[in-house]
C-alpha cells in the first residue's frame, strides 16, 4: 500500500501544480516556486489552506500578494503571509 500512497501523493501534487499555474505572471512566480519548494514541508492544515487559496479568483489573489488588500478569511490570510514571507523575509 505505501506505493499506492506515493502515487496518489504525486498525482495530487501534479494537480496542484496545474492549478497553481494561473496565467498571470505575478501569481505564477509566487505560487509555483512555493508549491515546488515549500508545499510538501507544510503540515496538513497549511496544505489544505494552500488548496483553499487556489480556489480564489486571480484578481483577489493579485490584490493580496501586492498587499493592496487582505483576505477576510484568516486561513487565506495565513497562506498569503506564508508565501509572502518566503519571498520577502524580514
Amino acid at each position: 500500500m505505501p506505493e499506492t500512497n506515493a502515487v496518489n501523493d504525486e498525482t495530487q501534487f501534479r494537480r496542484l501544480w496545474w492549478h497553481s499555474r494561473r496565467g498571470m505572471l505575478e501569481l505564477d512566480v509566487l505560487l509555483l516556486p512555493f508549491l515546488e519548494e515549500a508545499y510538501r514541508g507544510l503540515d496538513r492544515e497549511d496544505q489544505a489552506r494552500y488548496q483553499k487559496l487556489l480556489s480564489c479568483e486571480d484578481s483577489d489573489m493579485f490584490e493580496w500578494f501586492m498587499q493592496r488588500s487582505r483576505p477576510e478569511d484568516p486561513d487565506l490570510q495565513r497562506m498569503v503571509e506564508l508565501i509572502l514571507n518566503r519571498v520577502q523575509p524580514d
